[in-house]
């Protein structure tokens, strides 16, 4: 994959874990409310009939939302999901340039609300909402 691939404000996700690790390479782009995570969706994305896998769309969304809530809250310990609803608008297909551009709603001192959409390209395929409990520093 080229650079050329990726659209403009993007850069590498500097964030890896064991479940994100087999999806790289992932990258973020920030915004006034919260950020977007993204990736060219390939054959580690899909499942059988080329279409993304649900499954990487909702892990996808959970993690943009709770890093865009971190990003407006300070001195914390971390932010565990209390509930994410997901609904499936439309596919995205192996080669799209997948997108989860998550909002912050409201950031309290103990819970924080999002909300994601999700584009295939530039048709939106998904939307999420999320909340999340926020942990406090041991």
């Amino acid at each position: 994959m080229s650079e050329t691939d990726i659209p403009e404000g993007f850069q590498l996700h500097d964030r890896r874990s064991g479940l994100t690790e087999p999806w790289q390479p992932i990258y973020q782009r920030a915004h006034a409310d919260g950020l977007s995570l993204g990736l060219r969706a390939g054959t580690a994305h899909v499942n059988s009939r080329h279409f993304v896998h649900g499954g990487l769309i909702s892990a996808l969304a959970d993690n943009a939302m709770g890093l865009s809530c971190a990003g407006q809250l300070e001195n914390i310990g971390g932010l565990v999901t209390v509930s994410m609803t997901l609904d499936y608008l439309d596919v995205a297909r192996q080669g799209q340039w997948l997108e989860v551009r998550a909002k912050v709603l409201k950031a309290g001192k103990s819970l924080c609300f999002a909300s994601t959409e999700i584009y295939a390209d530039d048709t939106l395929c998904a939307v999420a909402r999320g909340v999340f409990k926020v942990v406090q520093p041991r």
